[in-house]
This record gives structure tokens, C-alpha cells and sequence, in this order.
């Protein structure tokens, strides 16, 4: 190799570390013959086993619970008997079990936080009784009820509990899919007035990938969401009808 091509092939090493720096994506990883290095194969390796054990790790509700500093607690299944059902049959973890709806204490509730296992009880476990906390401390004046945590759930059961509970909002928080980068990510779904079988995930507004450090932070998943909450109360929506503005005047100021 000549002195021009080891030049070439630093250079381009030294920019692939680079563009590495600044995403979890695996980019410019190399090859050994026609495979990948042995170091990134098994790192993958051990990526999708995180993964496989995110979506069959077991619900703890007794954890989130522990979490969520006295905030009264109930808890619920979806129609899904186990776990295997709920992967095979998406609509069951979108219904109540029948049994478990006199669970829920009825009322004139702003507000219900559903804490749902979803794909990743590992995210649910991690995350999702901070962003209860942080989020409620927000909501001055609103009148929240109880923590639902549900087992076996998908986004929609949300639909069902706040139906059943007089709420006219409900956050889900929900364990998302986990990929290849990231098996911790938890979901904030926001819903005004949800009607069972009739509200689609249009009427949702959805804040991702609430993982610190290395996505959002439980302080600005908390402060969007209250801002998304506040301002769907005053004008009666959520979904597409609702934006999160609460970056465009950070982002005007770095235009301009």
C-alpha cells in the first residue's frame, strides 16, 4: 500500500470515528474478509439478545409502584392471558380483562397516567415512574387519578381505562419496540377524550425515546408533555390538531 493510500484509508477511518460519535446507528463498522470484524458481530450478538429479553421479561408492577412516591396505584390486565398471546394477538392487549374493570375507581378525573409494559418492561422499569413523577409535579390544579398499571398492554387499552374511569385524558407510558441500539425506550402516548374502538393514533400525540442519558430526558419528556396536556385541554384536541411548539423559538433563535 502506498503512502498516498494509507493517507486515504486514515483519513476515512478518522471520519467513520467521527460520524460514530454522534449516532447509536452501526455505520462504516468495517469487514474481515466478507463478514463483519468479530468485536461488532458479537456486539450485535448481544444487542438483539437485549432485545429478545426486553419483549419477554415479566411485568413488575410492584417496582414502578416503589417508584412513584405514595401516588395511589391499581392494577389491571388486558384481554391477553399471557405473553405469548399478547405478541399473537395485538387486539386482546388492547382490551380490558373482563374481570378487572370494577377495579377502576370512577370519577371526575383531568387525568389518568397508565403505566403500561408494552415491548420493553425493562424501559417501563427504568423510566416510567420518574416521567409520573416529574410530569404530575407540573400539573398544578389538575385533578389526577390513580396510577393504572397495566399488564399485557398495548397503547389503546388506554382507551378503555380512561373511558371507564371518567377521565378525559389519559397518558400512556409504554414500553416501545426495542431495536438493535436501544432496549430501554419508553413511550409517552397523550390522548383527549378517547373513545374505545373509535379513537385511532391520529388523536395520539407520541413523545419517543424517553432513555437518559443517551435519549430524552425524564425533565424534558415531563415538560413537553404538560405543555402538549395544557394546551389539548384549551383547545379540546390532541393528534395531528396539536403541535409541540415548545422547541421553535430554540430553534428560530439557531436559524437566525
Amino acid at each position: 500500500m502506498t503512502d498516498r493510500q494509507v493517507a486515504v484509508l486514515t483519513d476515512d477511518l478518522a471520519l467513520w470515528a467521527a460520524m460514530r460519535r454522534h449516532t447509536q446507528a452501526r455505520i462504516g463498522l468495517g469487514r474481515a474478509g466478507s463478514a463483519l470484524p468479530t468485536r461488532h458481530r458479537l456486539e450485535l450478538q448481544t444487542a438483539h439478545a437485549a432485545a429478545r429479553d426486553a419483549v419477554h421479561s415479566p411485568f413488575e408492577p410492584d417496582a414502578v409502584a416503589a417508584g412513584l412516591a405514595g401516588m395511589p396505584t391499581v392494577r389491571v390486565r388486558s384481554a391477553a392471558g399471557d405473553r405469548l398471546t399478547y405478541l399473537q394477538r395485538p387486539d386482546l392487549g388492547r382490551r380490558l380483562h373482563p374481570t378487572d374493570r370494577a377495579h377502576l375507581p370512577a370519577g371526575d378525573w383531568d387525568v389518568v397516567f397508565v403505566v403500561a409494559d408494552g415491548l420493553s418492561s425493562r424501559a417501563v422499569h427504568e423510566h416510567a415512574a420518574a416521567v409520573v413523577r416529574e410530569t404530575a409535579a407540573r400539573l398544578a390544579g389538575w385533578s389526577i387519578a390513580p396510577v393504572v398499571l397495566a399488564e399485557q398492554a398495548r397503547v389503546a387499552l388506554g382507551d378503555d381505562i380512561a373511558h371507564a374511569m371518567g377521565a378525559t385524558m389519559v397518558v400512556v407510558l409504554v414500553g416501545e419496540r426495542p431495536g438493535m441500539s436501544a432496549a430501554d425506550s419508553l413511550g409517552a402516548y397523550l390522548t383527549y377524550r378517547p373513545t374505545p374502538g373509535v379513537t385511532t393514533d391520529a388523536d395520539r400525540n407520541c413523545l419517543s425515546n424517553i432513555r437518559p442519558p443517551l435519549g430524552l430526558t425524564y425533565e424534558g419528556a415531563a415538560g413537553k408533555l404538560a405543555g402538549l396536556m395544557g394546551r389539548g385541554r384549551e383547545l379540546g384536541v390532541t393528534g395531528v390538531a396539536l403541535k409541540d411548539e415548545s422547541d421553535h423559538s430554540a430553534v428560530s433563535e439557531q436559524l437566525l
